[in-house]
């Protein structure tokens, strides 16, 4: 089914509710929400042809629902862009897509078109978003054949390239369902008095709960900022109901501290579903204490969006470690394995790469052969990621395995290390990494932003992780800094860590 009979069908039985908001005033009913789509659908058929990209660069705006549903309605597929990237970034993966036009934000348009000049993408059209070329496009509803084969290109979802240049996943509209009604099914029983709050970027992982939502005519509202702003989040769960969003667990730890210094208690706040990056136990403890049991967490890529495994707020309720440090158990309609070098499957307890199949995978990267058979084979996804199983059948991710640290012969999983040292009351933050070494190969650093300007010493560090963890993954330096380098999405950039530490050390 085409993603877009989503809407269709929520606008039949809702079509006075309300749709699209920003902060607290409503903008669109779902009557007026579907009619623009199918506007913007005729406005993109007067100019392109079926199976075209149509990039979208934008910071959240309340445009972006009917962009996705309206490119869905003309046959096309969308191209969401991160807005943080830089011009010449944004200029790759114009070029990389082939996308015949894009809709750009304001603050972005002047400086993609100065970049785009002289580039193979430059017949690339740009419209700016509420514009008049915007307008122009709202003509007549399209009257045309909505097609619905599941196996069509919905999504083309670029990677944040943290860790090189982007590559385009192939996310088709059999994905994108899998993806929507495994929440569904999984996670959330929603219906049309919930709300889903994007602070996350719309270009990620907001946006792909739009769908879900969508599906149950839940009202879609996006800040007046245009971000995530722990205040105006705070704010908002007073003004509208059920509110639900998809925060990265950097964002949750500034939600609660912004809870906390305020004394702000959301009374409509629902749910918050938290991935992207490891939520550490002790945070999530202390976030369960400040707004209850709402959370949900999902681990998932670009590649299998939001869907290989996740635990319920249920899963929550108990004060179990092992269960709030996994990643939960395998999602509705997902086969999740752990294996080994040979891709045998390994026993509960064994440490390999997590693979995973079902309708939510990719059929492969966007102009990239080589990156597909890299990570298609045998019909599985092979994520890059490490982790095991137990005896349960909860998954507990390790780390990337491009992140896995080897002193000694020794294989050092970062997240065990910081999961330690974040106990330590006088540490906020903390990234492990591994240094390049003569003698151990690498050895184990531990970068840490000190709480409250308390800085522990060396000697102190070394005597807690001797009390918690084998000696053998005690970090060998501790480097002191007021903040980590992190992503757009608030990913810690290991990669630029471990670029500051190339040279050996003694």
């Amino acid at each position: 089914m085409n993603s877009y009979f989503l809407l269709d069908q929520a606008a039949r039985r809702f079509p006075d509710h309300g749709a699209v908001f920003r902060g607290t005033g409503q903008l669109l009913t779902f009557a007026e929400l579907r009619s623009r789509a199918l506007r913007l659908a005729a406005g993109l058929r007067a100019t392109g042809r079926p199976g075209d990209r149509v990039a979208l660069v934008s910071e959240n705006c309340p445009e972006y629902v009917e962009l996705f549903f309206g490119t869905w309605a003309a046959n096309m597929a969308v191209a969401p862009v991160n807005a943080k990237l830089h011009p010449k970034e944004m200029v790759q993966i114009l070029e990389d897509s082939g996308a015949s036009i894009a809709f750009v934000s304001a603050k972005i348009v002047d400086a993609l078109a100065d970049a785009l000049k002289g580039s193979p993408a430059e017949g690339c059209r740009l419209v700016r978003i509420g514009g008049a070329d915007y307008a122009a496009m709202l003509g007549e509803e399209w009257q045309g054949r909505i097609e619905s084969d599941p196996a069509a290109l919905a999504w083309l979802f670029f990677t944040s390239g943290t860790t090189g240049r982007s590559k385009g996943a192939m996310l088709s509209h059999r994905n994108l369902n899998a993806c929507s009604f495994a929440h569904l099914a999984d996670m959330e029983a929603l219906d049309e008095n919930c709300t889903l709050l994007h602070a996350a970027p719309m270009s990620h992982g907001s946006g792909l709960y739009i769908p879900a939502y969508i599906a149950r005519a839940a009202r879609q509202v996006v800040p007046d900022s245009g971000a995530f702003d722990p205040a105006e989040f705070l704010a908002l769960c007073e003004s509208h109901p059920g509110v639900g969003a998809f925060l990265a667990p950097t964002m949750v730890q500034r939600l609660r501290l912004e809870a906390e210094r305020s004394g702000a208690r959301p009374r409509n706040l629902r749910s918050i579903v938290y991935g992207g990056g490891p939520m550490y136990v002790e945070e999530l403890r202390k976030a369960l204490a400040a707004f209850g049991q709402v959370f949900m967490q999902i681990y998932g890529q670009g590649e299998a969006p939001m869907t290989i495994t996740g635990l319920r707020r249920a899963d929550h309720a108990a004060d179990d470690s092992d269960v709030l440090g996994s990643a939960g158990y395998p999602r509705l309609g997902v086969e999740v394995a752990v294996v080994g070098e040979d891709g045998a499957p390994l026993p509960a307890g064994e440490v390999g790469e997590i693979v995973c199949r079902g309708d939510v995978v990719m059929s492969g990267y966007w102009n990239n052969p080589k990156a597909t058979a890299e990570a298609l084979r045998g019909g599985w996804l092979f994520t890059g990621d490490m982790g095991s199983f137990d005896a349960r059948g909860l998954l507990t991710l390790r780390d990337r395995s491009k992140d896995v640290i080897i002193s000694g012969g020794s294989n050092v999983y970062p997240r065990e290390v910081e999961e330690v040292l974040l106990r330590h009351a006088d540490v906020a933050e903390v990234c492990v990494v591994g240094q390049p070494h003569p003698e151990w190969g690498e050895i184990v650093v531990a970068v840490i932003v000190p709480c409250g300007g308390r800085q522990p010493s060396p000697d102190e560090l070394d005597a807690f992780c001797n009390d918690n963890i084998a000696r053998f993954k005690r970090p060998k330096r501790y480097l002191f800094v007021d903040a980590l380098p992190k992503s757009n999405y608030g990913k810690v950039l290991k990669r630029e860590l471990r670029q500051q530490l190339q040279s050996p050390g003694d």
